[in-house]
C-alpha cells in the first residue's frame, strides 16, 4: 500500500482460536522499519484474525499518512 508493507500475521493460542496480528513495514536496507501490532481479541478462524489485522493495518496507515500531510 503505496511505501508500506502491510501482512497479516495470525497465530494460534492455545485454546483452538486466532490472535490477530498485523506487520506494516516501510523503507529498504537499514532505512527499513518493521511495526508490529497485536490485538486482544481472539477470532474463531484464521482468515478471520488475518481479515480484522489487515484492515487494522490499512487504518493504522491511512491515520499515519493523513497525520502527516497536515500543516504545521
Amino acid at each position: 500500500m503505496g511505501k508500506y508493507r502491510i501482512a497479516a500475521l495470525p497465530r494460534l493460542l492455545p485454546d483452538g482460536f486466532f490472535a490477530a496480528q498485523v506487520s506494516i513495514a516501510s523503507g529498504h536496507g537499514s532505512a527499513s522499519t518493521d511495526r508490529v501490532i497485536r490485538f486482544d481479541s481472539a477470532f474463531s478462524t484464521h482468515d478471520a484474525a488475518a481479515d480484522y489485522a489487515l484492515a487494522q493495518g490499512i487504518d493504522w496507515v491511512h491515520d499515519s499518512v493523513r497525520l502527516s500531510a497536515r500543516p504545521n
